[in-house]
């Protein structure tokens, strides 16, 4: 006597997982594990261990000089550098801790996924740089009334607005490599190849070729992203990171998003 098996129906009208739940979930997996809260919590430790060297240099300097840009600038390097990791390791978890197999079978749907992945370390990146200013500002009264001098607040709205868009687009160059290399090591040492090594060599390449000097800003992205940090920002200029950005971002992003939706997850 011969059996046969019930055909297995498959609702392709059940709506899948929300982005928003997505998000959400993106979000409580940086915070939950230890290493996770800590390194989240480097982010408020380094902006506090910047503002305080600044008041004690200022303290002791001959000549002060005391203004909410010294304690921004000393803020925003090191967030310049950890919030790309954060969102290096946002991604390359799920290669590294092997967990993606169990996040795209119960998630099948991958572009969501990574999608959810970005905007959480947005939110990370925008609300890190809030508290990094906010711990700035704080700085910048004490620094003040330590020194005597007079407060000085020249950093506008629109100049941190322009600040925190070129610290998003950092954190995104972190991602992208995340995405496309899905190696936590490589994708790091991958950032600091192209924050330090490439900028060196187009530095060098600009001073001995001056039709290079001209080209630079429209395909080096890290030399247009810091235009950014020098408000106002041109038309040009803009038409510069658009340009650089495609290059650098754009067709490496697109490249690693198809092959995480195309290769096999073990």
């Amino acid at each position: 006597m011969s059996t046969t098996a019930a055909p297995v129906t498959i609702d392709t009208a059940r709506p899948g997982v929300p982005l928003g739940r997505l998000v959400k979930l993106e979000l409580r997996k940086m915070f939950d594990t230890r290493s996770g809260f800590w390194l989240m919590m480097s982010i408020a430790i380094v902006a506090l261990i910047a503002t305080v060297s600044v008041i004690l240099v200022q303290a002791f300097a001959d000549d002060p000089n005391v203004s909410y840009e010294t304690f921004g600038g000393a803020v925003g390097f090191p967030m310049a550098v950890i919030l790309p990791v954060i969102a290096i390791l946002s991604v390359t978890s799920e290669w590294s801790q092997r967990t993606g197999l169990i996040t795209f079978t119960l998630t099948p749907h991958r572009g969501s996924v990574i999608l959810s992945k970005a905007i959480a370390a947005i939110i990370v990146g925008v609300v890190s740089m809030i508290v990094a200013m906010a711990i700035g500002a704080i700085g910048n009264l004490i620094g003040s009334g330590a020194t005597g001098e007079p407060l000085v607040w020249d950093i506008g709205v629109d100049d941190f607005l322009l600040i925190l868009f070129g610290n998003v687009l950092g954190l995104l160059i972190g991602f992208m490599l995340g995405v496309l290399v899905r190696n936590s090591a490589a994708a790091i040492v991958a950032y600091f190849v192209y924050s330090f090594v490439l900028p060196t060599i187009f530095e060098v390449l600009s001073q001995l070729m001056d039709w290079f000097s001209d080209l630079r800003p429209w395909i080096d992205f890290n030399f247009a992203q810091g235009q950014l940090f020098d408000a106002p920002v041109s038309g040009e200029e803009w038409a510069q990171i658009g340009t650089s950005g495609i290059i650098w971002f754009v067709i490496p992003l697109l490249i690693g998003v198809r092959a995480v939706l195309r290769s096999e997850v073990k």
